[in-house]
């Protein structure tokens, strides 16, 4: 049985966390810009931070798993 729930949650949220595609904290021209397709060094920061956390919270705290076979 493989658990895929570490790569799943990963993955879900690389797709949603990218800055500037939902989001972008802290924007170019606004403290918050939604889906502007642009982003800057402090915005990857600042959701790299998002990505860690959250991504430590569902797979230690939560225990998401997802087993198949």
């Amino acid at each position: 049985m493989a658990d895929w729930g570490p790569v799943l949650i990963g993955v879900v949220l690389f797709i949603l966390l990218q800055p500037g595609l939902l989001f972008s904290f802290p924007g170019n021209g606004k403290t918050l810009e939604f889906g502007r397709m642009k982003t800057n060094g402090k915005a990857i920061a600042v959701h790299t931070l998002f990505f860690f956390v959250l991504y430590a919270i569902l797979i230690l705290v939560v225990h998401v798993h997802i087993y198949t076979g």
